[in-house]
């Protein structure tokens, strides 16, 4: 069973038993509210009581269906994408031409213009929207998102007004439904919120879908939840503070205090405060439930909550203690970098597209933060310990050594002490405990097209050079329909290129590398024109910054069966590629794949 597959396994079980639990519990409309109202008396009968607590489950419900749905529909198109390219690498095996597979559908290359792959406006997506240089008000989404999330929004809408009598006489009766209403729809959308908001989101596997991606539905799910509360406590016209209060009034700082601007400037402070506010919102929201039905939604907040906690410390716990733990070395690299060396406690399978959080307790102490995984090593040591030779498979499992690299450039935070006590070191490296948690992330698998274009912008090469070793090995070994791989590479100074130096010499050392491997390299700050110089005809490389669209329709031009044009770097070049993609979807058959991790 795969990692996800036990995630989901294990969060499915826990939720199971706290339903089962859950369920039996009797409350009497007649002393509480029905719905997420809280402790003062209702207006309503208690047969009145009952009925709207049953609606308010049946909307809560719906909610959660119509939620649930979304994911089977994402999950149907996936399963159909995945085999539409296993068939296609199987047909272009041993199809050198792949002629079949270059023309576009017309429809759906339509859908990926105008929805799938386009802007929320013309052009910007992932070029962030800056006040001044240091503050930043974040990204805007796609056009698909944006759909989506309008949805989301609109159901929301939807389900917290209809069934209510808003002709009522009564403006008592009429408020109580709405709170209760409200409430209960709060509480629910607190289950999207939380599992979407952990590193072992289940779905990110299940649906092929970026991290990314879902922390923004996650900090929209939050936002809906956080204006439900504040509807709720309206409609309550509290008269003292209780623990309903406490809970709605912690959402809304939290809203607040995620803001885009107050997130990227202070990310350290923001990601404490908000891991301590999400704590005290649903330790209120519990204790405000106290005795209602609507408790159970809370209780499986709190289940998914802390089985993703538990799950994390697992696994960091497996992967890096024992055998003499996980060590990292630490080398100060020229142009603002370093190069970390895992050295892992138990062998760790990677692939292509995942990225690790790293821990070093001697740099930021208990704080984890992201990094792609730029290259890894198996290495099998065949004497054991006892001295004589592994016999068994498991021996052998025990006796490999997996090695993981790493490329951080230096920014605030966390990467600047940690590059300041490289270069510090002797002879600029040092070696130092670490604890790897992962893999993370969603893999693209490129296997399926003919050509495979990479575009890189500075560190966001380290997503790429594993594609790269995978597609190049792949093709020797004849598994893969690739048979042209384009490597762009966009960096400030020529020395840039000692970030990956060792890892390239090894590619260019594989066999049929000339067969399929063609390199540009963009130099955008040349100190003089001696510095560019292009070793082969296969490894080239220029001054200035490339020409997006011309780089993307000489490659169209020439493609072998499918395209894909991948990108990892900056904003503007992630817009760049992302509009000559757009241009070609009528001309030819071109997918477009965006990596990017943001707060």
């Amino acid at each position: 069973m795969s990692t996800y597959g036990i995630r989901w396994l294990l969060l499915a079980t826990l939720v199971g038993q706290v339903i089962g639990g859950g369920t039996s519990t009797n409350s009497s409309p007649s002393s509480k509210s029905s719905s997420a109202g809280g402790s003062s008396a209702t207006t309503l009968s208690p047969a009145a009581a009952k009925e709207e607590e049953e609606d308010n489950k049946h909307y809560a419900h719906l909610a959660l269906f119509t939620l649930a749905a979304a994911v089977f529909l994402f999950a149907v198109y996936r399963i159909v994408l995945h085999a539409v390219r296993y068939i296609r690498t199987l047909t272009c095996l041993n199809n050198e031409k792949q002629m079949y597979f270059k023309s576009p559908n017309l429809t759906f290359g339509s859908l990926k213009e105008h929805l799938l792959y386009a802007p929320l406006f013309r052009r910007r997506h992932n070029e962030e929207l800056h006040i001044t240089s240091g503050w930043s008000l974040g990204m805007l989404p796609t056009r698909f998102q944006s759909l989506f999330l309008t949805g989301l929004v609109g159901m929301n809408v939807v389900l917290c007004v209809i069934g209510i009598d808003w002709n009522n006489r009564s403006t008592s009766v009429m408020l109580t439904h709405l709170r209760n209403r409200t409430g209960t729809l709060s509480v629910v959308n607190m289950i999207p919120l939380v599992v979407l908001a952990g590193r072992n989101n289940p779905l990110v596997g299940l649906l092929n879908i970026s991290f990314d991606s879902f922390n923004l539905v996650h900090r929209w799910f939050g936002r809906i939840v956080a204006v439900e509360a504040v509807v709720h406590m309206l409609a309550w016209t509290i008269k003292k503070v209780n623990s309903g209060f406490i809970g709605t009034v912690t959402m809304v700082f939290m809203i607040l205090q995620a803001s885009a601007v107050l997130r990227r400037a202070f990310y350290e402070t923001f990601l404490h405060l908000h891991i301590a506010l999400a704590v005290l919102a649903i330790g209120g929201v519990w204790v405000h439930l106290d005795g209602l039905g609507p408790q159970i939604y809370i209780k499986i907040v709190v289940v998914a909550w802390a089985a993703e906690r538990l799950l994390r410390l697992a696994t960091l716990v497996y992967r890096n203690v024992g055998k003499g733990g996980t060590k990292a070395t630490v080398e100060a690299l020229p142009g603002d970098a370093v190069r970390i060396t895992l050295q892992m406690a138990r062998p760790w399978a990677f692939r292509p597209g995942q990225h690790m959080y790293l821990t070093m307790p001697s740099v930021g102490l208990w704080t984890s933060h992201p990094f792609s995984v730029a290259w890894s090593n198996e290495e099998e040591r065949l004497e054991s310990e006892k001295g004589g030779l592994a016999m068994s498979r498991q021996d052998i499992l025990a006796m490999q050594k997996t090695s993981m690299s790493l490329v951080i450039r230096r920014r605030d935070g966390f990467t600047n002490t940690l590059f300041k006590k490289a270069e510090k070191a002797p002879e600029g490296r040092y070696v130092t405990s670490a604890f790897a948690e992962g893999p993370y992330g969603a893999m693209h698998s490129l296997h399926s097209y003919g050509t495979v274009m990479m575009f890189a912008g500075g560190v966001g090469i380290t997503h790429q050079v594993p594609y790269v070793r995978d597609l190049v090995n792949d093709f020797a070994n004849g598994t893969v329909a690739a048979r042209r791989v384009i490597l762009v590479w966009v960096i400030q100074l020529p020395e840039h290129l000692e970030w990956i130096r060792p890892w390239m010499t090894s590619i260019l050392a594989l066999d049929k590398r000339r067969d399929i491997l063609r390199i540009q390299l963009f130099v955008t700050r040349p100190r003089s024109t001696k510095e560019i110089h292009s070793p082969s005809a296969t490894v080239q490389m220029f001054p200035g910054r490339p020409n997006v669209d011309t780089l993307v329709g000489m490659e169209s031009e020439n493609q072998v069966g499918a395209m894909a044009v991948t990108v990892c770097g900056t904003g503007g070049l992630s817009d760049d590629v992302r509009r000559a993609v757009r241009k070609r979807q009528g001309m030819r058959n071109i997918d477009f794949v965006e990596e990017s991790f943001s707060w």
